[in-house]
């Protein structure tokens, strides 16, 4: 069997091409830089005597051409390692938000892809594009079953005082806000490997996933009992262009004292704050050729960067000595 997983992330693509039961992988790339310049296209194909690595370097400005790319790529007469698309039996999408109603993997309906539209507010950078990795997906791979991973499922086992916000509480129960967590993908590996490697089933391990997208995440005998993102993948650590923690006053200043509006506030702190915010560039590889320079903003990002995942490494070091 031939199982097709797609990572659409907010500005990249990961993507491999697994053969079961073997559980072989046989081609992986990654999409890299959407709708930046410099955007790029890194597919690899594992033969018997290594990694045939092929590298392009051309505009994608959406998810939907870099899909596109990668499917030209899977059957080029040349590279490919399949004929027809029909070849791929299984498409499994990553979904970052699947709210209260998803706690596990399912099979794609039409009913699963409401669900996911309506979650898109919660998470405006990655929702969008992982549903449009499954729309692209059906069209591409039209005889495969499509099959939903989702973030925030290894997160559903936080007791009530993690996920819990001190609002009212009909906000929870009758609009559901609450943390949820993200990245749960990430999490439950790394942990799972973690626990191997120890050979320590009672085990407590701190998880950090650090790339445009930044959380950490405490795991207490292979279940989360905290993490730092919550309703939506904008709290916690500073990312990319999210902000991580801030005062909330913040927002209610920018409305009421400085004039803008609700909207432009939701673009600022989710796409125009974090790293790129600290320093014009939302690449941790741009900011660190900063750094090296001496450049005072991405010495201070850097330093700031840093300094919120040592404050979160001893916020659950403490949950754990209590647990």
């Amino acid at each position: 069997m031939n199982v097709f997983v797609i990572n659409s992330g907010s500005s990249s693509i990961k993507y491999q091409l697994i053969r079961l039961p073997e559980a072989t992988v046989v081609c992986s790339g990654l999409v890299d830089r959407i709708g930046q310049e410099g955007a790029s296209i890194l597919h690899k194909v594992n033969t018997n005597g290594g990694v045939n690595s092929t590298k392009l370097s051309l505009p994608i400005v959406d998810h939907a051409a870099g899909l596109t790319e990668v499917s030209r790529l899977l059957t080029d007469p040349a590279i490919g390692v399949i004929k027809d698309p029909k070849e791929i039996e299984v498409v499994g999408h990553r979904v970052v938000h699947g709210g209260e109603s998803f706690s596990d993997t399912q099979l794609i309906t039409p009913e699963v892809k409401e669900k996911v539209k309506k979650l898109f507010s919660l998470a405006p950078l990655h929702n969008p594009a992982n549903f449009l990795g499954i729309e692209v997906g059906e069209k591409i791979f039209a005889s495969a079953r499509q099959v939903a991973v989702f973030d925030t499922a290894f997160h559903q086992t936080m007791p009530p005082v993690a996920y819990r916000m001190a609002i009212p509480g009909e906000l929870y129960t009758k609009h559901s806000i609450r943390a949820y967590g993200f990245h749960g993908t990430s999490h439950k590996y790394v942990s799972r490997i973690a626990i191997n490697h120890l050979q320590k089933e009672d085990s407590k391990i701190i998880t950090i996933h650090l790339g445009n997208g930044c959380s950490i995440c405490a795991v207490e005998n292979g279940k989360c009992i905290d993490t730092s993102m919550g309703l939506g993948p904008m709290n916690g650590l500073i990312m990319g262009t999210r902000t991580g923690d801030i005062d909330p006053s913040i927002i209610f200043h920018l409305v009421n004292q400085l004039g803008y509006s609700l909207d432009e506030v939701h673009l600022i702190l989710n796409k125009k704050s974090g790293m790129l915010g600290l320093t014009g560039h939302s690449d941790m590889r741009d900011i660190k050729a900063e750094y090296e320079k001496g450049n005072n903003e991405a010495i201070l990002a850097y330093q700031m960067y840093a300094y919120g995942i040592k404050k979160y490494i001893g916020s659950y070091a403490d949950v754990f000595l209590n647990t």
